[in-house]
Parts: structure tokens; sequence; C-alpha cells
């Protein structure tokens, strides 16, 4: 009797020291983040401990673009990439092996005006000098825009360059408007007050961000996947219940301030999905790229049902997958 009750003892002592899954990681990867809002969800799940809740030991490694981001797991210097849709239809337009898991965001891409270039409208974009980012959703959404205001290229003058760059270029005057995402919209109001206006554009083009891996990694770490994508579920549904908290920590990541990001906050739509929005995205994005020949030789267009692997998110979250 007296061994069973020591027995007894020891075993309640070990049930409270013995490390469960949410307590010590069962896998590791490294995730190749945006460092901006638009990974806000990934940012979330890392920070509030989304990913240690559900076994995941993961490194992140910063960088200012999706391309980068998929840049580094095409190269195995990372196994999950948060990316937009420009580096992925590239990287399936070039049959590289990618699995698109799932979209974590979307948010409408906006063009800025210089106040003295007095464009009201769509139509008043008729002769003036326009910015953008080649190769980019930028790129996307101003071709998208000139169809919208039954404009062609042959209508106005367009610069490539980076975003950060396009501030500079609109209050020298070298351009009158730019075409990209925020912050830059909103760095460009709160640096040039009333000399610069922002042009009515919601639903033009919204640019996607999401979370891709290879193929062969998927197979090999199917479990890694799965918690992976219930940390995302998680920290999406915090985002939505903590929102004030929400603002604090994304724009601490992001480097950005607080104030600044909690004006423009609601223009980041963040969900974890795989809907009929993302595939006319991905769609729109492949069609640009073989009008514009901005595409591998003899590239097609892809057949996304080969690219976007519903098998995961719908394992966890049938409701959220609504194609294929």
């Amino acid at each position: 009797m007296r061994y069973l009750k020591q027995f007894g003892a020891a075993m309640a002592i070990m049930a409270t020291v013995v490390p469960g899954p949410a307590d010590a990681a069962k896998f590791e990867a490294t995730l190749a983040q945006n460092m901006s809002p638009i990974s806000g969800v990934t940012i979330v799940a890392k920070k509030k401990g989304f990913f240690e809740k559900h076994g995941l030991d993961i490194s992140v490694s910063g960088f200012t673009s999706g391309k980068q981001c998929l840049n580094a797991v095409l190269g195995g210097a990372a196994q999950i990439a948060t990316t937009a849709e420009a580096p992925t239809t590239a990287a399936a337009m070039a049959k590289q092996p990618i699995a698109f898991l799932a979209r974590m965001e979307y948010s409408d891409l906006k063009t800025l005006t210089a106040a003295g270039s007095k464009i009201g409208s769509l139509a008043d974009l008729k002769g003036k000098k326009l910015a953008f980012t080649a190769g980019t959703g930028s790129e996307v959404y101003t071709v998208a825009l000139l169809k919208k205001a039954g404009l062609t290229k042959d209508d106005v003058t367009l610069t490539n360059l980076r975003p950060q760059d396009m501030l500079p270029a609109l209050a020298a005057g070298d351009i009158d408007g730019y075409n990209t995402w925020e912050p830059h919209i909103s760095n460009g109001l709160k640096t040039l007050g009333d000399k610069a206006v922002e042009l009515d554009t919601k639903g033009i083009y919204a640019e996607t961000f999401n979370i891709v891996v290879m193929k062969d990694y998927l197979a090999k770490n199917p479990e890694l996947v799965s918690a992976f994508l219930k940390a995302l579920l998680d920290a999406e549904a915090w985002m939505k219940a903590n929102q004030e908290e929400a603002i604090s920590i994304v724009a601490e990541v992001a480097g950005m301030k607080r104030d600044d990001l909690a004006a423009i906050w609601k223009d980041y739509i963040y969900n974890v999905v795989l809907d009929q929005k993302q595939l006319d995205v991905l769609t729109a994005h492949a069609a640009w790229r073989l009008e514009s020949g901005n595409h591998p030789p003899g590239a097609t267009m892809p057949d996304f049902a080969t690219v976007i692997d519903t098998g995961p998110l719908k394992a966890i979250a049938p409701e959220r997958v609504t194609i294929y």
C-alpha cells in the first residue's frame, strides 16, 4: 500500500513537470517574413505564442518584399514564405514546385497625387507622369487603373520607382502621382499634407499576402504545416478580438508609429482562407504577365489547381476553403 501511494505521488509530480505539446516544440522551421503590416497574422502568431501553442519553434528571417521571402524558400534558406501574388505567379510560370497554402491578408493598392496636378478623377490621369514598381502588384494595379479610366499606357508617362523613392519624387515635382501599397500612401499624406491628394481608386485592385512552401517540404512535413496553419487561425481570431493590442504589436515589428498604423488598420483585411477572390487575383496577375511579356519563355497560364493545395487548410477548417 505504501508503495502504491508513493507511486501515485510520483506520477502526480511527473504530470506537473513533463511538458505537453504546447510547452515543448515538436517542429522547427524558418519563416521568411515581410516585415510590414501585410504580415500581421504571422507577426501576431509569433509574438503572442500561437506557434509555441501548437508545438512549433519558428525562427523568423525578415525581408522587405515578398519576392525576397519566396526566393529564400526557393533557395533553401527558409521553409515557409509570406509572399504576394507577383512572386507566386512568376514561380508558377517558371514551373517551380511551390504549394500555395492560404491567403492571410489582402488590401487595396492606392494612388497618391500632387495637389498641384489637379487630378480629381480617373480621367484626369491623362497626360500625367505616374510612378509604379515594375514586376509587382503595383504594375498590375497601374494597368487596371488605366483600363478603368479608359486610358492606355500611351496616354500617360510611366516611371519605374521603388516604393520608398516615390514620395521624394512626388515632393520634388518629378511625377504627378504614384501607385503603390500602404504605408507609402499614408506616409505621403502625412509628409505632404495639403500638397497631396489620394485619388479614389477603391476596389480596382487588391494585393494579397499568402503562405507558400515547396511541394516536397509539404509532403515531408504535413504535421508541421497543419500546426502552422492552426497557429495562424488562432492569431487571426485573437487580432479581431484584441484590435488595439494587435495594432501595437504589428506597428512595433513593422517599424511604424502606432498612430500611423492605427489610421490605416481598417485597410488590411486579415483572413486565413482559400477563396474565389484569391483565385481571381492570381489569374489576373498571370494574365498580366502573359499580356506584358513579363514571364519565362514559353510560359502559359498556370493551372492553379496544381499550385494551390487546399488539403492542409481544408483538413482543419473546411469552411475556410471555397475553391476546388
